[in-house]
C-alpha cells in the first residue's frame, strides 16, 4: 500500500497531461462541428507544386505514438524536462484552439480522384473522413513533433542516446512533410508551428538568449 502511494506522490506531475487532454479534445471536437462555412481559406503558391503522395499516411499516422511515447517517457525520466515539455505543448495547443476560435479557417487542397488505387490510398480516405479540413494553423503535427523532438535533444538524459536522437530528427522531419504531402495542411501552417516553435524554444529551453535579446537593447 506504502508503495502505490509513494507511486503516485513520486509521479503525480502526470496529471497534468491527462488533466488537460480531454479538455483539449472538447475543444476541438466542438471546433470541427461547428466551423462556420465562410471560413477563411489558407492557401500558399507552394502548396500547388507539392504533390500528393499517399504514402507519407504511415509517419503521419506514427504521430500519435511519437507524441504519447516521448510525454510517457519524460514522465518518469526527468521531472523538469517533463513540464518544459508540457508548457511547450500545452501553449502551442491552447494557441492554436484560441485562432481557430478567433479565425474560422480551412483549406481546399485535398485531391477529389486519386490516381492509384492501393492499401495506403484507402488510410488516406479514411482521414480524410475522420478530420475535416479546416482548423489547421498553427499544424499541431508539427508543432508537436518539433517541440517533442527539441525536448529530446535538449535532454541531458538522453544525451548520449545518439541514434534515439537522430531516429526522433528522422521522424519528425517526415511527419512534418507528411502534412503537406498529404494535403493536410497548407505550407503555411507548417511555418506558422516552425514560428511558434522558435519562439517557445527560446523561452522555455534558451531563455537566456531572451534575456540577452532584451538586455543588448537597453544599450541601443
Amino acid at each position: 500500500m506504502n508503495t502505490d502511494k509513494n507511486f503516485i506522490q513520486k509521479y503525480k506531475h502526470a496529471l497534468l497531461p491527462i488533466a488537460y487532454f480531454p479538455v483539449y479534445m472538447l475543444a476541438f471536437t466542438y471546433l470541427e462541428a461547428n466551423t462556420p462555412a465562410n471560413y477563411y481559406i489558407v492557401h500558399m503558391k507552394i502548396d500547388d507544386s507539392i504533390p500528393f503522395c499517399e504514402y507519407f499516411i504511415i509517419p503521419y499516422l506514427l504521430w500519435f505514438f511519437y507524441i504519447a511515447a516521448v510525454v510517457c517517457t519524460f514522465i518518469f525520466l526527468d521531472k523538469q524536462d517533463f513540464y518544459k515539455l508540457c508548457i511547450t505543448l500545452g501553449t502551442g495547443m491552447t494557441l492554436f484552439l484560441l485562432i481557430s476560435f478567433l479565425i474560422p479557417n480551412g483549406h481546399e487542397l485535398r485531391p477529389v480522384f486519386f490516381e492509384r488505387d492501393n492499401i495506403f490510398v484507402d488510410m488516406v480516405k479514411r482521414l480524410y473522413a475522420a478530420d475535416t479540413p479546416t482548423n489547421l494553423f498553427p499544424s499541431i503535427h508539427c508543432y508537436n513533433s518539433i517541440m517533442a523532438h527539441i525536448a529530446i535533444a535538449n535532454s541531458r538524459k538522453l544525451k548520449k542516446y545518439t541514434k534515439l536522437r537522430l531516429a526522433s530528427l528522422i521522424l519528425c522531419t517526415l511527419i512534418v512533410l507528411s502534412t503537406m504531402f498529404l494535403k493536410q495542411h497548407s505550407a503555411f501552417d507548417v511555418i506558422t508551428a516552425a514560428a511558434l516553435s522558435a519562439i517557445m524554444y527560446c523561452l522555455v529551453y534558451k531563455p537566456q538568449l531572451v534575456k540577452l535579446h532584451k538586455l543588448s537593447g537597453d544599450f541601443v
